[in-house]
């Protein structure tokens, strides 16, 4: 039987030779009441990935379907072997269905039983909430925008949103998600606020990140 712990690395092995160049997260809140096991950062697209492992239910996955379903472009569930016969009946038509088994030696192998299609449920307002201010600022920035520096996030967000073409703001949230350093975003965080007049954040553990990225 197969579990969560045994599917993610083969799993993020398989999605670096699959799509190339591609930075990976783990474990990100979404939508109301979810958490995206992993989603991809591809240059025009993020894509989400909902694992369900031989060891776990369908009981949460209509709301996580929901909740991904605001946030990415695509969406994948990855399924162990016990659910491969009807995982069809309880994801959209445009969800993408990767099925995995293991060999006779105990490795991973992938098996693509529905490539994921563009998802028609996705809300701007949702992905791009995936940013952080200083990320938006940068993105304000490489296209000559006003900064609004008095106001809020939630502005920033929808003026972006106004202005840029949507396929155009898709590869800005890319690149910014690319880019991004855990290390050094809640020092980034601060410099930002403090030049702005806001009081900087207490510095907070986070669970670690998984970064890959490669070409």
């Amino acid at each position: 039987m197969l579990k969560d712990k045994d599917i993610r690395e083969p799993l993020f092995t398989y999605l670096e030779e699959r799509y190339g160049k591609v930075r990976i997260f783990e474990e990100k809140n979404i939508g109301m009441n979810s958490r995206a096991d992993v989603f991809l950062v591809l240059e025009d697209r993020l894509v989400g990935i909902e694992i369900k492992s031989d060891a776990d239910s369908y009981t949460r996955l209509a709301g996580q379907v929901e909740d991904y379903d605001r946030c990415f472009d695509e969406n994948i569930v990855v399924v162990g072997s016990t659910h491969g016969a009807h995982i069809e009946q309880h994801v959209p038509m445009h969800w993408g269905i990767l099925t995995v088994e293991q060999d006779e030696n105990g490795r991973c192998d992938f098996y693509i039983l529905r490539e994921p299609q563009k998802n028609p449920n996705l809300k701007m307002t949702e992905k791009i909430r995936l940013l952080w201010r200083p990320e938006l600022a940068n993105i304000q920035a490489r296209h000559d925008l006003f900064k609004y520096p008095g106001k809020s996030k939630l502005f920033v967000q929808e003026y972006l949103i106004k202005t840029l073409e949507p396929d155009l703001l898709h590869r800005e949230i890319s690149h910014e998600l690319f880019e991004r350093d855990y290390t050094k975003i809640h020092d980034t965080i601060n410099e930002y606020r403090t030049a702005h007049g806001a009081q900087p954040r207490r510095r907070r553990k986070r669970r670690k990140r998984k970064k890959r990225t490669t070409a």
